[in-house]
């Protein structure tokens, strides 16, 4: 019998006696008497904790499975494992778990529960085995380092190294970071360098007066004060000694401190001092050590695993078991406690008070707590220091420690929201008695006090408040009086900052170097329309409108423009405001709501405007815009026409780059509209003129134009009878775009490449590209682009065998589509599903669905579809227990003569290959070889397609004899 399998008994095994009892650490526990002691008081535990730490404490050591522990402690009782993990919890809380490093009990990921504290057995009332525990002195008492340190073995490594080589090294780091745990384990870290009795922790947070310094050190070090000056007597006794000490807190004691520290390492050559503040004593010799947060996934929808590596997550998810938190971390929480990390800011105190409230609020509504900014009173351990208890009082103690002035600029730094930038900080947050020169430096002071965070990019500095401290500093700025002021200077700053800048719609390449001000723009605008400051918040929304579009964050994008558009009472002056407006509601409209009527009237409204002042670009971005709304209706004529006006308007004033986007769009434009050759020659006239002047930058409504051409050449050179060089083309064109903004050009790009290696029969290829577009639309509420995603999943299922799935995946998208009016992809969504209802025998619904295909293409003139529709009605046909191969043939002949119609040959050979195959089954094997031969010449590749390898097996075939 295993040990798993060994069965468990309340109380005593079968090989022991009834008074036996067990003893662990301070415990004493009495199976028999269902009683438990610590150092001889009992121990208030429920019944069903009790039977737990029996059972667990039988099996010390052993993994007990739940299910055992669930049919031992509750046998005539229904109870989930969430009920385990509370009485566990519960379990856990009563014998200290966790504290001061004491482990009893731990959770074996998928197995069960361990008991992992040194077990001892003695009879009742005898004494526990003696162990000689040596009483540690109270001057060398330490802080206990916790059991699981992430995240600093780095940080320990190098300032053990700072500390041997240069003795002196101060830690420095905003409240809550770690600091002391930090330096407890570099100590223990120098415990081979450092006896026991040479070194010293002096704990500064419980000094108040700064000449009380000097004595703190010498209780700490074991000198006994013999006269009036503890400088001098602490000196003269460490004068010979190599000892380690350790000055722990002192940013309330700098003068003190730093007086004292710079005396030790002057004229007592062998101390090593280690200094944990909030800001530099700024002594001479000092090495400075900046503490940073502890890292998190940088990415927004991190996976489980992702999440787990950082340490941000490990300390949350170690603290988290503690409170009852007892599970793995699932794909669809990782961001949630990425998201609660990066509240936070990766500060470990606050990570740990957060975490502490898992068990009783749950991942999800610890992260409503942080939203509505709870954090902050969140109480931690009972024996932690008073400024350590709460985040509250960890801002006090800072908060306390400022001049008047320095109290004064942090509240009204609280009203950034993110980054800023120091002439931001002086312009908003400034005090009218001091000029910026004054401003400036008692920001700088700030900084080196931790409270401030620096955050260089490139030539620029930015500054940040932590949140925790931002939220804090709000409240005091609400206490002065002063948010309604410093607000509406906030807003006007950043009004003016946008209106310099000057940032145009579809200039996306920089658009990077202004995503921190995202953060100070919403809330701009919120107080501007919140406040009926119209002015500033339209002209604000028009000139943040390319940075919100830039960033792909088209919702925001819809709900400022169009509440700046609703608030416009006169034109006049605001016109030019009004059509970057208009253009901008557009643009995120249609990618956020679908093609909407409402989307047409605000591109004709800004054309209006645009084509009123005579502007070249904005009306082509509009005329692109135009030109993509009507292709996404399906009206493929319309496009066309948008198309050829835009090229009209570039040759009568627009510069070159205008002409090589009116080249490609005219490009796109063709291939819909069923002018394969003229699509080709477009995009190639195109990418020569492009070449004169670098690769073109420029996203129009969304797009970059340069990548729509490349899928466009890609799709045409496929239905030219190229499927090698499209499929190599649109693989390319997927990967470029995967890694340039916006994302509007990822989207775009799968769902119109991946059918260029559906055609081609290629699935390898296309199954990653297909699910990262589905997640990303999903996440970014690009609804109408993820409906056409995930209708190339349900494709891609038929595909590879799974029809069932298939169909329903595309029955989903499908009316998806037709709620965005995505007319574009529906016929070919209708006839995927209409293949896998026939693939899955339900032959007619795929008969139904195919024909209301192609009377649906019929009536929108969607001509470029039909051969692809008739061919597919053919094979439904043909899939039938009783063919109608006349049909059939019919089918597959139209089929033929709109691909050829459309220059299309390979679509012309796949119904080739399907009506070849039709005269092969009547024995007419020359005339199929005679049909499918023109064909095959015509394609400029002999192979990269299924319908290419089986036309070579046509062509390859002899004869029978008798054939004729």
């Amino acid at each position: 019998m295993s040990l798993e399998d060994r069965p468990i008994m309340l109380g005593n095994t079968p090989s022991e006696s009834s008074d036996r009892e067990v003893l662990f650490g301070p415990f004493r526990l009495n199976p028999e008497r269902r009683q438990l002691l610590k150092d001889g008081n009992e121990v208030r535990i429920g019944s069903r904790g009790l039977d737990l730490l029996i059972a667990l404490t039988d099996r010390a050591g052993e993994v007990v499975g739940k299910r055992d522990l669930l049919a031992l402690v509750w046998p005539d009782v229904v109870i989930d494992e969430a009920g385990l993990r509370v009485h566990m919890a519960s379990l856990r809380r009563a014998l200290g778990d966790g504290q001061d490093g004491a482990r009893y009990i731990v959770n074996v990921s998928g197995r069960g529960y361990s008991f992992v504290a040194p077990v001892t057995r003695a009879r009742a009332g005898e004494p526990a085995p003696r162990v000689h525990v040596q009483a540690p002195r109270p001057e060398r008492q330490f802080p206990s380092i916790p059991t699981l340190l992430v995240g600093r073995d780095e940080a320990v490594d190098k300032l053990a190294t700072l500390l041997l080589k240069r003795r002196f090294v101060s830690v420095v780091g905003a409240g809550g970071i770690g600091k002391t745990t930090v330096a407890a384990a570099v100590v223990r870290r120098l415990q081979s360098e450092f006896n026991e009795d040479c070194v010293a922790f002096v704990d500064l947070g419980t000094v108040s007066e700064p000449g009380l310094v000097a004595g703190a050190v010498i209780s700490s070090v074991g000198c006994t004060l013999g006269g009036s000056d503890p400088v001098a007597e602490l000196l003269g006794f460490v004068a010979d000694k190599r000892i380690l000490i350790v000055l722990d807190g002192c940013e309330h004691l700098l003068d003190a401190s730093s007086g004292l520290a710079g005396e030790l390492f002057q004229r007592a050559p062998d101390v090593h001092l280690l200094v944990t503040s909030r800001e530099p004593l700024r002594v001479h010799d000092e090495t400075v050590y900046s503490l940073n947060p502890l890292a998190y996934s940088v990415d927004d929808i991190p996976s489980a695993a992702d999440a787990v590596a950082t340490p941000a997550v490990q300390l949350f998810l170690h603290r988290a078991s503690f409170s009852g938190f007892d599970g793995a971390l699932s794909d669809a929480d990782a961001p949630v406690v990425t998201e609660i990390c990066r509240r936070t800011d990766g500060i470990a105190l606050a990570i740990e008070l957060v975490a502490s409230r898992v068990g009783t609020y749950g991942l999800r509504g610890v992260a409503s707590l942080l939203a509505s900014n709870m954090e902050l009173s969140l109480a931690g351990k009972r024996n932690a220091a008073p400024r350590h208890r709460t985040l509250q009082a960890m801002l006090d103690w800072s908060f306390k420690l400022l001049t008047e002035d320095e109290q004064h600029l942090l509240s009204r730094l609280s009203i950034f929201v993110g980054s800023f930038t120091g002439e931001a900080a002086c312009s908003v947050a400034g005090n009218e008695m001091h000029d910026s020169a004054e401003i400036a430096a008692t920001l700088t002071r700030l900084v080196d006090k931790s409270l401030v965070w620096v955050h260089p990019v490139g030539d620029t500095v930015f500054y940040r408040l932590p949140d925790t401290t931002r939220t804090y500093a709000a409240a005091k700025l609400e206490e002065i009086g002063e948010s309604e002021l410093v607000a509406r200077r906030h807003a006007l700053y950043f009004a003016a900052l946008f209106k310099m800048l000057a940032l145009e719609h579809g200039a996306y390449a920089d658009i990077g170097r202004y995503a921190s001000h995202i953060g100070n723009v919403r809330k701009a605008l919120e107080w501007s329309f919140s406040r009926a400051d119209c002015t500033t918040g339209i002209e604000l929304a028009a000139d943040a409108a390319p940075l919100f579009l830039g960033l792909w964050l088209l919702v925001e994008c819809r709900h400022w423009s169009e509440l700046a558009l609703s608030s416009i009472v006169r034109f006049g002056e605001l016109a030019h405001r009004e059509a970057r407006l208009q253009e901008a509601y557009a643009v995120s409209s249609m990618h956020t709501l679908g093609n909407t009527p409402e989307v047409r009237k605000a591109i004709r409204r800004g054309l209006e405007l645009y084509e009123a002042g005579e502007q070249a670009l904005p009306q082509l971005r509009l005329l692109a815009g135009l030109n993509l709304f009507l292709t996404r209706l399906g009206d493929f004529e319309g496009a066309l026409a948008a198309a050829t006006r835009c090229k009209a308007v570039t040759e009568r004033n627009g510069s070159l780059s205008d002409r090589v986007i009116s080249e490609w769009m005219l490009a796109a434009a063709c291939h819909l509209a069923g002018n394969q050759a003229a699509a080709v020659e477009y995009c190639r006239r195109g990418f020569e003129l492009e070449m004169a002047i670098g690769r073109l930058e420029i996203n129009l409504f969304g797009y970059d134009h340069h990548f729509r051409a490349e899928i466009a050449l890609a799709r045409s050179l496929w239905l030219l009878g190229s499927p090698r060089q499209a499929c190599g083309l649109a693989l390319e064109a997927m990967d470029e775009a995967a890694r340039l903004p916006p994302l509007g050009n990822y989207y775009m790009a799968v769902v119109h490449a991946i059918p260029v290696l559906l055609w081609s029969e290629n699935t390898r290829d296309s199954a990653e590209h297909i699910e990262r577009a589905i997640a990303r639309a999903e996440k970014h509420s690009v609804r109408g682009l993820g409906a056409a995603a995930q209708a190339l999943k349900g494709e891609w299922l038929l595909m590879t065998g799974k029809p069932a799935a298939g169909v329903e995946m595309l029955r989903q998208a499908q009316r998806r589509l037709q709620r965005e009016q995505l007319h574009m992809v529906i016929p070919a969504a209708a006839r995927a599903l209409a293949d896998g209802l026939a693939r899955s025998g339900r032959y007619e619904e795929a008969r139904t669905t195919i024909q209301s295909a192609i009377s649906s293409a019929e009536r929108m003139r969607q001509t470029f579809w039909m051969p692809d529709l008739l061919r597919t009605k053919a094979e439904i046909i043909l899939t039938t227990s009783r063919p109608d191969h006349a049909a059939a043939e019919l089918a597959l002949r139209q089929s033929m003569d709109h691909a050829r119609t459309l220059g299309a040959c390979g679509w012309q050979l796949k119904a080739a290959v399907l009506l070849a195959r039709l005269l092969e089954d009547r024995g007419q094997d020359a005339e199929a070889r005679a049909l499918i031969r023109p064909i095959f010449d015509a394609h400029p590749e002999k192979s990269g397609s299924a319908a290419l390898a089986d036309a070579q097996r046509i062509l390859n075939a002899k004869d029978e004899p008798g054939q004729s």
